[in-house]
């Protein structure tokens, strides 16, 4: 017969060892956290380095707005990295290891990825679903 606290330590160490997926409500969203986080600084990097949001003016109402775009766009990027990654990584046929990395990539151009994949699909003026105007078109 086994230890007790043998096998319980065992149980806390596999424990430890996994990363738990969030919940609200008592529903399971799927997300790691860890992905999240690293989603969320790459869309930082992003939103700095890229200047992926540009400020649209410096009175304090086009402030307020710039900022409640930067932080929308913080957290799209951020869930599109959590559930995005594991496929990209697939797809890309990347190491495991590298899981982190690829979150803060996928956070990163998530929003520039997002804009061409609405652009594709929402339908344009015209009516017309996947329609590109070409450049100079009026």
């Amino acid at each position: 017969m086994p230890e007790p606290t043998a096998t319980a330590t065992a149980t806390l160490v596999a424990a430890t060892a996994t990363v738990p997926a969030l919940t609200v409500l008592g529903i399971p969203l799927g997300l790691r956290a860890d992905l999240l986080i690293a989603g969320f600084a790459g869309s930082l990097a992003a939103i700095v380095l890229l200047n992926s949001v540009p400020s649209l003016g410096d009175t304090w109402q086009l402030l307020v707005k710039t900022s409640v775009k930067r932080m929308a766009v913080a957290c799209v990027s951020s869930i599109t990295a959590g559930y995005m990654t594991p496929l990209a990584m697939l797809l890309a046929q990347v190491p495991e290891p590298l899981l982190l990395s690829m979150a803060f990539v996928v956070g990163a151009g998530a929003q520039r990825w997002l804009v061409k994949l609405m652009r594709r699909y929402q339908p344009g003026p015209e009516g017309g679903q996947g329609q590109q105007r070409e450049e100079g078109a009026p």
